[in-house]
């Protein structure tokens, strides 16, 4: 049995809001870094009390907090954590301090306005795959938007203040469209409640529309083609921190939107429209593939690479079978951390040279070994090799890709080819042949430090644990997927039934009379 522990989810998620306000009124700028990375080092620490305190096969909700909010709409303050939201919680937490010690070194412009910021963005996203009633769902995402929309505009590159209003206006008109599916839902059903519209019944027409509204709010987050088009300018603009947790946790919104809410809640309208989403899905992983295989900035390839790996997060998602879901969980962790990993190094590099272009780079392998080892790992990763994270959960993705529909399987399998070609001809302009640029050898150009491989290594020794150990992490994901699917599966024949034509319906009755 899991140790009780009264509020913890609570406690996680406005830990980093206590510590904002703390950091905003710290003296010095040095007492404002530190503090606000102790904040997210104990708030991390807090997070792995639902690792150690799991109720093992459990597929409900664990750790519940419930209690009145509003009470004329019923509108409650729900929290509660399962196995298709733990690793998201520990995903946020764990890149959190990774990005904040970042900031430590290279950061130096209005330090406390920036921690405060970036600790904002922490509450808001473990709030959101924490919370369980709509309206608090609601509150959480849009206020994710606020802190990153900032960090952009004033800590980002030269076209920052453009990159920021456009992830402004696409993720807002995104939000606009939420509260009207969150209305339709609600006035349809009467409740809030996640976990009871999961088992609650609605008519086609309020799916359909519900649905529709939903899903192009969470697929402007995710990025979805062709709703991407903010994203890399976002990443390319974005200050390194911002970028880590933007690919890392932020697009994670979208993917867990659509896995906790539209595809379960609205069962029929997800049938009729998975196929569309599924080559939607489909085309994003071409495309970004092909766009990334394109790119001479290094940060717009890895910005690319997002739009064709959330690609298979939503395939598996639009699966809706044990395996295309469990494999979208995870991969929705592999590519926080190979993503979050691969912008931790580009950013460790342009500190180092103050350029991106792959054509100034060349021969890093013979100036600065350590560094480049630990990015061919990481590009590994991200490619899907075996014995990696990659590999495991777009394996079980594309298992339950073929289970939905065996070509949306086939071209998947294409899409892992062209991450590997675009990877590894990024890692051979960036690593291998001579050194041309006289910046770019030993003297002028610096190995990574022990401060910044405590910021790299953690990274890659998960990818190692959860490539070689998934069952790990499955043993956990698994029992809640399982229990959301068969839900899922008991209204789907719900509405089968209550849309039968009234002739079968009485040839049925006659024939049970008989």
């Amino acid at each position: 049995m899991a140790l009780s522990i009264p509020y913890l989810l609570t406690i996680i998620i406005f830990l980093p809001l206590l510590g904002a306000a703390v950091v905003m009124f710290a003296p010095g700028d040095r007492t404002k870094k530190w503090l606000a990375l102790a904040t997210t080092l104990v708030t991390f620490a807090v997070s792995l009390l639902l690792w150690t305190n799991w109720q093992q096969g459990e597929a409900g909700m664990q750790f519940v907090e419930d209690a009145v909010w509003f009470a004329p709409l019923g509108i409650r303050y729900a929290l509660g954590v399962d196995g298709i939201s733990l690793f998201l919680v520990l995903l946020t937490t764990l890149l959190m301090p990774i990005a904040v010690y970042f900031s430590i070194l290279y950061v130096d412009k209005r330090i406390g306005p920036y921690m405060a910021l970036m600790l904002l963005l922490e509450t808001a996203m473990i709030g959101v795959f924490l919370a369980l009633d709509l309206v608090l769902f609601f509150v959480f995402f849009e206020a994710s938007l606020i802190p990153m929309y900032f960090l952009i505009g004033e800590w980002g590159g030269q076209n920052r203040v453009y990159a920021a209003v456009k992830f402004f206006l696409y993720t807002f008109a995104g939000s606009a469209l939420m509260v009207v599916a969150i209305l339709i839902v609600y006035f349809s059903t009467g409740t809030f409640d996640i976990v009871a519209l999961q088992s609650t019944p609605m008519p086609v027409a309020v799916q359909t529309w519900a649905f529709l509204a939903f899903s192009l709010a969470f697929a402007v987050k995710t990025p979805l083609f062709p709703f991407h088009t903010w994203l890399p300018d976002a990443h390319v603009q974005a200050p390194t921190a911002g970028s880590i947790i933007l690919a890392g946790v932020l697009l994670k919104m979208g993917t867990y939107g659509f896995l906790r809410l539209a595809m379960p809640i609205f069962p029929q309208a997800a049938q009729q429209f998975g196929p569309l989403l599924a080559t939607l899905a489909i085309v994003g992983i071409l495309y970004g593939a092909l766009v990334a295989l394109m790119q001479k900035d290094l940060k717009a390839l890895v910005a690319y690479s997002s739009v064709a790996h959330l690609g298979y997060v939503m395939l598996g998602v639009i699966a809706m079978n044990a395996q295309g879901v469990s494999g979208s969980v995870l991969q929705m962790v592999n590519h926080g951390l190979s993503t979050g990993a691969l912008f931790l190094l580009v950013g460790l590099l342009y500190e180092r040279r103050h350029t991106r272009m792959l054509d100034d780079f060349g021969g890093l392998w013979a100036s600065v070994p350590v560094y480049t080892g630990l990015f061919l790992v990481v590009a590994m990763s991200s490619a899907g090799l075996p014995g990696l994270n990659g590999f495991v959960g777009e394996f079980a993705i594309m298992l339950g890709a073929y289970n939905y529909m065996p070509i949306f399987a086939v071209l998947a399998a294409a899409g892992v080819i062209l991450a590997a070609w675009y990877l590894l001809t990024a890692f051979r302009k960036m690593a291998q042949g001579e050194i041309t640029n006289p910046a770019n050898d030993k003297q002028h150009l610096k190995d990574l430090n022990l401060k910044e491989l405590v910021m790299v290594v953690p990274l890659v020794i998960l990818f190692f644990v959860i490539g070689l150990f998934p069952n790990l992490f499955f043993d956990k994901i698994n029992p809640s997927v399982e229990a959301m699917l068969e839900t899922r599966t008991v209204l789907l024949q719900q509405g089968a039934a209550a849309q039968m034509p009234s002739l079968e319906l009485a040839e049925i009755v006659v024939t049970e009379a008989k």
